[in-house]
C-alpha cells in the first residue's frame, strides 16, 4: 500500500456503528426463492394436474384401459356366447348393457371393443411417432436440397385424400385388424413429420447444438441427444390427437364393414350391426359403442389441450 493510500484511509472518517446492526425478519427473506426449483417435467405435471377438464380425461382413459383388459373377466359371458332365447334383452342385473340380435352379452363386447379400438389408436401413434420423428428430425437438420426433396413428398402425400387411401389399401389388402394399422399409417406420420421438422429447424442454430457439432458429434447423436428431447412437448401432445384420430377412423370403417369382421367385437361393428333395429326401440345397442366412441374422443382431445398448455414452456411461471 502506498504512503498516499495511508494517508487517505486516516483521513477517512470512522464508519457509523448504527451501520452494524443484525438484519430484521423482512431483509432476511428478501433474497429468500419463493418458488421451489422444479424440473420441466415435474412443473408441466403440476399445472397439468390445475386442469380440471384434462385431468378428468385422463382419469376416464386409464379406467377405460383398465376396464378393457379385466371387464370381460367380470362378465359370465363369452364374447361369442350366442343364446337366441335372450336376444334383445334391455340392461338388467343379469346383462347389464343389454343383448344383441344373436342373444351376445353387450357389456362383454363393449370392452372387447375397446381393447381394438385403444389397440389401433395407440399402435397407430407409436409408428407415427417412429416414422414421423425420424423423417422431420432429419430434413429439419439436414436441411438444403435433403429438406426441400423430403417436403415435397411430404406435401404430395399431404394432398391424398385420406380415407380414400384407407378404403383402397382395406379392398386391396382385405379386412383385418393389421390391414387397418397399415392403412391408418401410410399418410398418418405426415403430421407428425412437419411438427418434428419445425421444432427442428428453431432448435438446430442454437449453442448446445453447435458445440455438439464443434466436438465432432454425429448427426444420429445430435438429433438423438439434443434436438429429440427439447422436442418432446410438441410430440406427446400431437400423439395424442392421433389417437382419438385413429380411433374413429376404426370405427368408421368398421361400421361401413371395411373393418374388423364377425366374430371380433368393434365398436364400430357393434353400431353397424345395432343400426337396422335402432328404430325398434333396441336403443342399448347402439347407445353403449357410440357413447364409448364420444366420450373416448373427447377425453384424448381435452387431455391432448391440457398437455398443450401444461408443455409450453411461455406459460411457465
Amino acid at each position: 500500500m502506498s504512503l498516499a493510500e495511508k494517508k487517505a484511509r486516516q483521513q477517512s472518517p470512522p464508519i457509523p456503528d448504527e451501520w452494524f446492526r443484525p438484519l430484521d425478519k423482512k431483509e432476511k427473506n428478501a433474497e429468500k426463492v419463493s418458488r421451489p426449483s422444479l424440473s420441466y417435467w415435474k412443473d408441466a405435471w403440476q399445472r397439468l394436474r390445475k386442469n380440471k377438464l384434462a385431468m378428468s380425461g385422463l382419469v376416464f382413459l386409464i379406467l377405460l384401459a383398465l376396464m378393457a383388459i379385466f371387464g370381460p373377466i367380470f362378465s359370465p359371458h363369452s364374447v361369442r356366447e350366442i343364446n337366441l332365447p335372450n336376444q334383445n334383452l334391455a340392461p338388467s342385473a343379469t346383462h347389464w348393457f343389454g343383448t344383441d340380435e344373436l342373444g351376445r352379452d353387450v357389456f362383454t363386447r363393449t370392452w372387447y371393443g375397446a381393447r381394438i379400438s385403444l389397440f389401433v389408436g395407440l399402435m397407430a401413434a407409436l409408428i407415427d411417432f417412429f416414422v414421423g420423428v425420424i423423417y422431420g428430425g432429419i430434413a429439419g437438420y439436414k436441411g438444403g436440397r435433403t429438406d426441400s426433396i423430403m417436403m415435397r413428398i411430404i406435401e404430395i402425400l399431404y394432398g391424398l385424400p385420406y380415407l380414400l387411401v384407407v378404403i383402397l389399401l382395406l379392398v386391396v389388402m382385405g379386412p383385418s385388424l393389421t390391414t387397418i394399422i397399415v392403412a391408418l399409417c401410410v399418410t398418418g406420420w405426415v403430421g407428425m413429420a412437419r411438427i418434428v421438422r419445425g421444432q427442428v429447424l428453431q432448435l438446430k442454430n442454437y449453442e448446445f447444438v453447435l458445440a455438439s457439432q464443434s466436438f465432432g458429434a454425429k448427426t444420429r447423436r445430435i438429433i438423438r441427444k439434443n434436438l429429440l428431447p427439447n422436442t418432446m412437448g410438441p410430440i406427446i401432445v400431437q400423439m395424442t390427437l392421433t389417437v382419438p384420430t385413429a380411433i374413429f377412423a376404426e370405427a368408421f370403417l368398421s361400421f361401413l364393414g371395411l373393418g374388423i369382421q364377425a366374430p371380433y367385437a368393434s365398436w364400430g361393428v357393434m353400431a353397424n350391426d345395432a343400426l337396422p333395429t335402432i328404430l325398434s326401440g333396441d336403443w342399448w345397442r347402439l347407445f353403449f359403442p357410440a357413447f364409448f366412441i364420444s366420450v373416448t374422443m373427447f377425453a384424448f382431445n381435452v387431455l391432448g389441450d391440457g398437455l398443450q398448455d401444461a408443455l409450453d414452456p411461455k406459460l411457465r411461471e
